[in-house]
């Protein structure tokens, strides 16, 4: 399948890219930057250290076209809702990841659904979305007699907090069990993204943990989101729908 990247020269995007490379039935066709990155023009190759390519950094503003399967998206919340718009337009299916999304982007992301399939998740992680469900079904049968406590810890660099998976793990209880229940969120040296959810009671703990080891986690469920999304209905999925957990 043919796949394009935005944000190639992040470090998300350069995971992507690389392990797209080592998929037998992946081919990179589209790389973009956002407008007046050094990058931009420059072959491939060169973000990623590697020989050439072929396949030239193009302008944000230059937009996803031609003959793409799937774009995937890790940037920011303001260029994700500008990439929904072109991809909306060219007919482009996504898979997008970026987190810290306010209402207003999400609903630019739904909006754009109705024209183009779009696989939207604040973590690609596959474990994650298993503990998604593990935790719903904790939240049904102990919500009402054990308290709830959430923790997050992320990188120093990580601009949103707490994280789109934390809000993610806390709209899932809400749903469950119908309580509100505190996050505490810790920024601490390189962590990749660790979280916790802890049942007390007078009698018992229950603790659900997922530790990310390494951001391929996320490019590895990006690139299943990618082949699940190539040549689906419009529509807005989860990774839940990419794995069957629905």
């Amino acid at each position: 399948m043919r796949i394009g990247i935005y944000g190639i020269c992040g470090k998300m995007g350069k995971r992507i890219a690389a392990l797209a490379m080592e998929e037998g039935d992946m081919e990179i066709v589209s790389v973009i930057e956002i407008e007046g990155h050094p990058m931009v023009g420059k072959d491939m190759g060169e973000v990623l250290g590697t020989d050439s390519t072929g396949v030239r950094v193009l302008a944000s503003a230059e937009g996803a076209k031609g003959d793409i399967d799937c774009m995937i998206d890790f940037t920011l919340p303001d260029a994700t809702v500008e990439h929904v718009k072109v991809c909306a337009d060219a007919g482009i299916p996504m898979v997008i990841g970026t987190t810290g999304l306010d209402a207003k982007a999400e609903e630019a992301i739904k909006k754009a659904s109705e024209k183009i399939p779009i696989v939207f998740s604040p973590n690609m992680s596959v474990a994650m979305n298993v503990l998604f469900n593990l935790v719903s079904d904790a939240s049904r049968v102990l919500g009402e007699d054990f308290s709830i406590k959430v923790d997050e810890t992320h990188h120093v660099h990580k601009k949103d907090s707490p994280s789109g998976t934390a809000k993610m793990i806390l709209k899932v209880i809400k749903g469950s069990c119908g309580r509100d229940v505190p996050v505490e969120a810790f920024r601490e040296g390189e962590v990749i993204g660790n979280h916790g959810i802890n049942f007390d009671s007078e009698y018992e703990t229950l603790e659900i943990r997922h530790d990310a080891k390494t951001r391929d986690v996320f490019v590895a469920g990006a690139l299943k989101a990618a082949r699940f999304v190539a040549g689906k209905a419009p529509g807005l999925y989860s990774m839940a729908d990419v794995l069957g957990l629905n």
